[in-house]
């Protein structure tokens, strides 16, 4: 999510782009075997050479201070290798000790055997710090796609290591957090068998609008490039057909794939006659200057103006000419709940210009009236205790903080903000991920109620 001017570059070269739409290169299995060397710690993504470019100097400006880390490095030998260090990176240039630091390696060919896990053989030296420098192993080597290798402070077969391919095909790095375990209880109490799942869909089926005006209640998904706005669509969209469904575009482009103002309605289905809302997705936020969803198109969307399927230009907001505005909305084409949609992932890498951008679009929202509440998605992969099972979600320790910092950066209540797991990667439904999902309808239903009752007061 740290993002200034975007421009052409070549992979050697400095660049700084949207940190919301860097998206990790490790597959479910290679995320599990790296974490199994830190006791299934949570990972965060802090620098990607393939977007931020493969200099050491862009290296110490995404990874300084940031406590322990680990570089994961990527060839096409299907290797997968780099290092872990307990301290932080802060570009000294002197020779530093860390008794927890390591190298280690795997590879797609070798799924069944633990990592390769090599220690410093010099009590006296870990790693210089000058970008990432393990003297046996010198990742970005001269600003390039390549790792300089020379065993010996580190003791290693190249071919075990690396497959004794140096060229790189990606460089990561992520800050290793400890995932906090599990609390003894849930703090909130969720039932996870199909009984449940079909009483979310009763009251969902069966929830109508106060105001007889409306026969739906609109919803406005608004949130950073990638967060998952289009794909919890695509995920609501699945529980009700009952198969994995993908009529949103999605994928991890470096701008927003929401190029449109798009209204979804969703066909009843699975014993369901009827569906009480429509979602709204709208372009993804960006924090630079003419990017992303313009905050006076956001009004306008608010206020019911724009039609389905308008083109955003993020420079100029709509023209009240365009055969796009609707002149006269009534309450059925105003937006009744805004859902603020946040990658778990991405929590702790908001920017300053970030949050500023969403405590403009909240005071937009709340001069209208509207209610809002905080979507959080990808939380199996924030947490590794969750993926392993999704019941897990409000005994997660790393969920429960991250869903606290996200209260408080956005300046909603704890209540107000639903985790939930998108479907992405899978070919079929799983009641638990639906139960997550029909939760969150729910909760937004909720808030809409919250709206119309308001109207209602307003007018006795």
């Amino acid at each position: 999510m740290l993002r200034s001017e975007r421009k052409q570059t070549n992979p050697t070269s400095c660049t700084k782009v949207i940190m919301s739409t860097v998206t990790s290169s490790l597959n479910s299995w290679q995320r599990k075997k790296l974490c199994s060397l830190f006791n299934h710690a949570n990972l965060s993504l802090l620098f990607k050479a393939s977007v931020h470019g493969y200099n050491a100097n862009v290296f110490h400006q995404k990874c300084n201070t940031q406590g322990p880390t680990v570089i994961v490095a990527y060839n096409k030998s299907g290797y997968v290798f780099g290092a872990y260090i307990s301290k932080n990176y802060a570009k000294t240039g002197q020779q530093i000790v860390d008794d927890k630091a390591f190298l280690f390696s795997f590879n797609d060919k070798e799924m069944k055997e633990d990592p390769l896990r090599v220690v410093s053989g010099n009590p006296q030296y870990t790693f210089t710090d000058n970008g990432p420098n393990f003297d046996s192993l010198v990742f970005l080597y001269n600003s390039t796609a390549t790792v300089f290798s020379n065993p010996g402070t580190y003791q290693f077969e190249p071919q075990k290591m690396f497959g004794n391919d140096l060229q790189l095909t990606e460089c990561e790095v992520y800050r290793v957090e400890d995932c906090g375990g599990l609390m003894e209880k849930p703090w909130r109490n969720v039932q996870w068998n199909s009984e449940r799942k079909k009483a979310l869909l009763s009251t969902i089926s069966g929830w109508k609008p106060s105001v007889s005006s409306v026969k739906q209640a609109r919803i406005l998904l608004v949130g950073p490039v990638g967060a998952g706005k289009s794909s919890f669509y695509n995920s609501i969209n699945s529980v009700f057909k009952g198969y994995v469904s993908m009529q949103a575009n999605t994928g991890t482009a470096g701008t927003s794939l929401t190029t449109q103002f798009r209204t979804y309605y969703i066909k009843p289905g699975s014993g369901v006659s009827h569906v009480p809302f429509t979602l709204c997705d709208s372009m993804g936020l960006e924090e630079g200057l003419n990017t992303g969803l313009d905050v006076d198109d956001f009004a306008t969307i608010l206020k019911g103006h724009i039609q389905d399927r308008y083109q955003f230009n993020p420079s100029m907001p709509i023209n009240p000419e365009s055969p796009h505005f609707n002149k006269s909305p009534g309450l059925k084409d105003k937006i009744h709940c805004v859902v603020y949609v946040i990658d778990a992932c991405k929590v702790k890498l908001f920017s300053d210009k970030m949050i500023d951008k969403f405590a403009v679009f909240r005071r937009k929202t709340n001069q209208l009236g509207i209610p809002q509440l905080v979507l959080m998605t990808k939380v199996d992969e924030a947490c590794p205790l969750v993926a392993e099972d999704l019941k897990n979600i409000y005994q997660s320790h790393y969920i429960n903080k991250m869903m606290q910092e996200v209260s408080t950066q956005l300046g909603v209540s704890l209540s107000a903000v639903v985790p939930v797991k998108n479907y992405c990667h899978e070919l079929e439904i799983d009641s638990q991920t639906d139960i997550l999902l029909l939760n969150a309808v729910v909760q937004m239903l909720r808030a809409a109620e919250g709206f119309f009752d308001d109207l209602y007061n307003a007018e006795e």
